[in-house]
């Protein structure tokens, strides 16, 4: 008899065929055992999302590893979060589609299937300009701020919840269109201090996020300012 596992995993490599998808996107974390080998995964990636960096030998060259902030997250929460960060590091575009598997990892297998089709799923990435998001804002840059976001959702700051906004990219159109509230914290310190690729930086942003107004922040991750009031409506593209 099969277990649970393995009969989910056969499943979804048959709906991977099926629907011609990009991907088998399985949530490591929630698997005691991943019976995987090369052979068995004809014609799609397979990408494994842990909050584990200690991955086992016996995966490399045969899966894609994604890595996801360790925070707890439902089994959609699963998912949102690494088509994010699939899109925004290049792995998907608008159109593909991926099959994923996902569970809760204390019961140690994955017991949910989900198709996912990228572009179309409105809670994930809500902009109509999807494939205009590697080209404009460095992956690295993207991930780092997603992961930052998902942990002040998930943990507020010493107790409180927060709330704030990262603006990426076209910093200039950004302060064209905004307003300073407070003086701005980042003023004097070198880009290489200020940027959000800066480990030791990580702790301060989450203690100004609790300030009023947004971040702006450069393509290559140099934070411009926080407090930030932005006046502008969105009316077009720009």
């Amino acid at each position: 008899m099969k277990t649970i596992q393995t009969a989910i995993l056969d499943f979804g490599c048959r709906i991977a065929q099926e629907v011609e998808a990009r991907a088998l996107l399985m949530y490591a974390d929630s698997a005691s055992e991943l019976p995987l080998c090369k052979d068995t995964l004809p014609g799609f990636d397979l990408i494994l999302v842990t909050k584990d960096n200690d991955i086992p030998e016996r995966f490399e060259g045969v899966c894609i590893i994604l890595n996801v902030p360790n925070v707890n997250l439902t089994r959609v929460g699963q998912i949102k979060i690494a088509i994010t960060k699939g899109i925004a590091i290049g792995l998907f575009k608008k159109g593909d589609k991926v099959v994923c598997l996902s569970g809760v990892p204390k019961f140690g297998y994955v017991d949910s299937i989900f198709v996912i089709d990228v572009g179309r799923e409105f809670e994930i990435l809500t902009s109509e300009h999807l494939v205009d998001l590697t080209e404009k804002v460095y992956p690295e840059v993207f991930g780092a701020i997603l992961n930052l976001s998902i942990e002040l959702a998930a943990q507020g700051r010493e107790g409180r919840k927060v709330g704030t906004s990262f603006i990426i990219g076209d910093h200039d159109r950004v302060l064209q269109l905004s307003r300073q509230m407070i003086i701005n914290p980042f003023m004097g310190y070198s880009e290489a201090e200020r940027n959000v690729l800066n480990p030791e930086l990580k702790e301060t942003l989450k203690e100004f996020s609790a300030i009023d107004g947004a971040f702006v922040i450069k393509e290559d991750g140099t934070i411009v300012t926080a407090g930030r009031h932005l006046s502008a409506a969105l009316e077009s593209k720009d």
